[in-house]
């Protein structure tokens, strides 16, 4: 390795690690110190990070206000180095710092409103899948739903918040004052998924996201049902499986159903 390149190594590992050892090798400028020009390259280089996570978490911003999130961010920035050259991948920990780090931690709100909105983001920029049409589903004999398995969209994911942060991510989006914030008695059940090319969610009553997780793992139609039958009036299950189950594939949710192996 060259004497230049070996320099702009080590200076590029100083940057990504706070390092001034690298201090000897840079000279002073007429008009600057040394310690201010490796300033600016690293403090550019954090804010170039933290504009990254801004533009991600766009609600999240609009709700902590320019001071508060630049801290987070650069906090977020010390705490989580970047390790990939897509910058599209540098807030994917987020919302796990949010949840884990104090002060933050302290108000999972912020946790939840980051990860509904890397949810969203996800949902777009997840892989293509074919969408199942209802039509297909004609094609099984009334016998055969029982073994009957289903391929989400590949797009598709759940997640459960502690907070009414959906309520405040609402109000946010749509430039009203968000509500107070409120601790939920139990979690807010939320699936997220790409329709066309619109990132969607929408919250799940406690039972469909039961049936939902389940029919994600793999288990037969005629199971969830029977699932289902411990929720509410067991003889109507089936019928509270199938319009969840229309509901999905009206919406995109499902890629292909299959009779189990």
């Amino acid at each position: 390795m060259s004497d230049f390149a070996r320099q702009q190594s080590e200076f590029q590992r100083a940057i990504l690690t706070d390092d001034g050892s690298i201090l000897s090798e840079i000279l002073d400028s007429p008009r600057e110190t040394r310690d201010t020009l490796f300033g600016v390259y690293r403090h550019a280089y954090g804010s170039r990070l933290v504009e990254a996570v801004r533009n991600d978490h766009e609600l999240l911003h609009r709700f902590l206000g320019d001071e508060m999130f630049d801290d987070m961010g650069h906090a977020y920035v010390k705490a989580r180095p970047s390790e990939h050259p897509n910058l599209r991948w540098f807030s994917q920990g987020l919302p796990e710092f949010l949840r884990s780090t104090e002060p933050y931690s302290s108000h999972p709100v912020l946790a939840d409103l980051a990860a509904l909105e890397k949810a969203l983001n996800d949902a777009f920029d997840a892989g293509e899948g074919d969408v199942l049409a209802l039509e297909a589903m004609a094609g099984f004999a009334p016998e055969m739903w029982n073994e009957l398995v289903f391929r989400p969209h590949p797009s598709a994911a759940r997640i459960d918040l502690t907070t009414n942060a959906v309520a405040i991510w609402m109000a946010l989006k749509n430039d009203e004052t968000p509500p107070d914030v409120e601790t939920l008695a139990e979690p807010a059940r939320v699936l997220t998924w790409r329709q066309d090319t619109t990132p969607m969610f929408r919250e799940l009553p406690a039972e469909e996201a039961m049936m939902w997780d389940e029919a994600s793992g793999g288990i037969p139609f005629g199971v969830l049902c029977e699932m289902l039958a411990t929720y509410d009036d067991p003889d109507n299950a089936a019928a509270r499986g199938a319009g969840y189950l229309h509901g999905w594939i009206t919406a995109g949710l499902l890629t292909a159903a299959s009779i189990r192996e």
